[in-house]
């Protein structure tokens, strides 16, 4: 079962938002603030931290000490050894940040006041901004069924301002998902390492090769986003309803137990965290029933102190 479903009265239509400029100015402006406040009172370290290691040029290996990051040991030099011993590298001048953006038909989906796309442009401002203010590069890639839009890295606020715009309101050709083809197009525009963060509800399939490849080369962050109808369907009876990508229309009985245990079936985010787990990608789930704020902060927490 592919979810969620809209309607079925929804019409089939080049997709785009029906705000109006000053609307859509003010939007992101209001996500601009918000995100500066976040970003202002998070250390730049804790941002730093997104690139885990990746990022950085090596410098050296010395002995462990108390305090140094597990992770940072090098398994070949403390073998040899018999001592444990840890890579050090420093930060390189030129860092890039590219979002990896899944703005298929299913992220325009919310079950309150936002919806999944919301959540993206939301969580991207608080990334960017960061970014932005440590004049590192910021790209995107936009992406449904095809590659919507190709934004090459860049510094400075109003590109970083632009790219969340895009994902917030930018209309869009396809419906559907190809999660693997977005993810090798970010394959073959980066040409040295970089951090990819990827924002996606993880509704699709075939897109686990492509992930731990591009994770081979790059630090990748997958950001899953999701809404709380997702998990629990409101038991309403019989419901005539169209799956958002492929315009698939169905009955369905929303008071049937069954009905309820397939749709908890049907929630991608399990077998997705797995899956990253595999490739070595950091997986953090957000919500549209709370701002992504806290949970950005947590997760840059965590990764600045070790732990995933």
């Amino acid at each position: 079962m592919r979810l969620p479903f809209f309607p079925a009265e929804r019409p089939r239509r080049r997709r785009g938002r029906t705000l109006d400029p000053a609307d859509l100015l003010r939007r992101v402006e209001r996500i601009a603030v918000a995100s500066r406040r976040r970003s202002e009172s998070t250390p730049a370290g804790d941002y730093r931290s997104l690139f885990h290691g990746r990022g950085m040029e090596f410098s050296e290996v010395r002995e462990y000490r108390p305090g140094d990051e597990v992770r940072a040991i090098d398994g070949n030099v403390t073998a040899r050894t018999g001592f444990p011993h840890v890579k050090l590298f420093r930060e390189e001048r030129d860092r890039t940040l590219l979002f990896l953006a899944d703005l298929s038909a299913s992220e325009d989906f919310g079950s309150g006041f936002a919806t999944k796309r919301d959540l993206a442009a939301e969580a991207a401002a608080a990334i960017a901004l960061a970014a932005a203010a440590q004049r590192d590069r910021v790209g995107a890639i936009l992406f449904t069924d095809r590659v919507e839009k190709i934004a090459r890295p860049a510094r400075g606020k109003a590109h970083a301002l632009a790219i969340v715009r895009d994902i917030l309101s930018r209309p869009l050709e396809g419906f559907g998902t190809d999660l693997a083809g977005g993810i090798a197009a970010a394959r073959r525009m980066l040409k040295s390492r970089a951090l990819v963060v990827l924002l996606s509800d993880f509704r699709a399939g075939g897109w686990e090769r492509e992930l731990g490849a591009l994770a081979r080369r790059h630090d990748v962050v997958a950001l899953a986003l999701g809404d709380p109808a997702e998990r629990a369907f409101p038991a309403r009876g019989l419901l005539r309803l169209r799956d958002a990508e492929t315009g698939a229309l169905g009955l369905v009985d929303a008071s049937s137990p069954a009905f309820h245990a397939a749709w908890r079936a049907g929630a991608p985010a399990a077998a997705a965290r797995a899956a990253c787990a595999r490739a070595g990608v950091d997986f953090l789930p957000l919500d549209t029933a709370r701002s992504p704020s806290r949970s950005l902060d947590a997760f840059f927490r965590a990764r600045r102190g070790g732990r995933r």
